[in-house]
């Protein structure tokens, strides 16, 4: 029992050593909220003033980014991993939720464009 009982505690703190965070970032036009994702409480918010608002994102956790434009519209999204690789996504943006990638260490997001059909 008392085997049991150590491996159960050896676990428990393996599993939460390697436990990853996750960070939440809110557009809505022109404003930008950072939030606590656990405790859904408003850290900052301020206006994206340029092209490309960048988010950092510490290695091994996980970026919620909630795109909530009223409007159909368009984001570019850059993403940059550990290892210098970017990708490139535009991505829909009116009331959408998106997670990073495993790997992630920056994400910036532009702003928003219309989105045109072809």
């Amino acid at each position: 029992m008392k085997k049991l009982t150590l491996s159960i505690g050896l676990v428990a703190a393996i599993l939460s050593a390697k436990a990853q965070d996750t960070t939440c970032t809110y557009f809505k036009g022109k404003e930008v909220y950072e939030f606590d994702y656990q405790m859904d409480t408003i850290l900052y918010w301020e206006e994206q003033t340029t092209k490309f608002y960048d988010i950092e994102v510490k290695y091994g956790d996980v970026l919620c980014l909630d795109l909530s434009d009223d409007k159909n519209r368009v984001r570019k999204v850059i993403t940059t991993f550990f290892d210098g690789d970017t990708t490139i996504d535009i991505l829909n943006s009116k009331h959408k939720v998106y997670y990073s990638p495993r790997g992630t260490v920056k994400v910036s997001v532009g702003k928003p464009r219309l989105a045109i059909k072809l």
